[in-house]
């Protein structure tokens, strides 16, 4: 099994990191190494392939935290496991809750604040990113727990670059210009950007952002991408956690 790590979160040793990618050695294609059970696998493979994945990431009884991602705004604080419903943002301060974001494509990101000693996992895809959703966060994070941007360390995990995340003009029009690349008549969105520079405007320093250059269209032998694979591609899990 191929786990990808945050090297900005290693110092840290209050936290537990990792993103799965499409390699293990048990599973078969078309769908891999894959977390989620709704894209057509097999339940009880998925289940096995968590199981061996949380696992690697947090020796500890597992209490994680899922959520039904419906590329929107909605920002839940977990207290307790079960409290997510549809959301597209959590945070916790509850150690032992593992926050897990899936994705396929959209950016994932991941925020821990070393003071409060407080977390979050964001699911951004391009509606969510068109509202904020990771500015919004760091928000919630300021006015519930005094969290402080400059006490911020966020790690940005692989995901669709610009150069093959090409969109239509209904998504054009929601975009800054300088989101988007036109060419040969064709527009491409840069989320990675736009949710880089959400985490600058809302504070936190440029060195204490790590951004993955893995696209995760590009990456074939190691990662999930819906927009490359259609209704056979299978998710990723990347995993933030409060360490006992």
């Amino acid at each position: 099994m191929v786990i990808i790590r945050a090297a900005i979160f290693s110092k840290y040793p209050g936290i537990a990191f990792g993103f799965s990618t499409k390699i293990s050695a048990k599973t078969i294609p078309p769908f891999f190494f894959n977390m989620s059970k709704s894209v057509g696998d097999n339940p009880d493979s998925v289940e096995r392939n968590r199981t061996e994945f949380f696992d690697c990431i947090y020796n500890s009884p597992k209490k994680i935290q899922f959520q039904k991602q419906v590329h929107g705004d909605e920002i839940h604080v977990i207290t307790k496991l079960g409290d997510a419903k549809e959301s597209d943002a959590m945070i916790t301060s509850e150690k032992g809750i593992c926050l897990a974001i899936s994705t396929a494509d959209c950016n994932a990101i991941f925020l821990y604040d070393s003071n409060k000693q407080l977390i979050a996992g964001i699911h951004a895809g391009w509606r969510g990113t068109m509202k904020q959703i990771l500015y919004k966060t760091l928000g919630v994070m300021k006015e519930e727990f005094n969290s402080r941007a400059e006490d911020i360390v966020a790690y940005m995990a692989p995901s669709i670059s610009a150069l093959n995340y090409e969109v239509g003009s209904e998504v054009v029009e929601c975009f800054d210009n300088k989101y988007i690349v036109n060419t040969n008549g064709k527009f491409y969105l840069d989320l990675v950007r736009d949710n880089f520079d959400q985490l600058l405007r809302a504070g936190v320093h440029e060195k204490k952002i790590q951004v993955s250059r893995l696209c995760s269209f590009d990456n074939n032998t190691l990662l999930h991408s819906y927009r490359r694979d259609g209704i056979k591609s299978g998710r990723s899990l990347g995993v933030i956690c409060l360490r006992n």
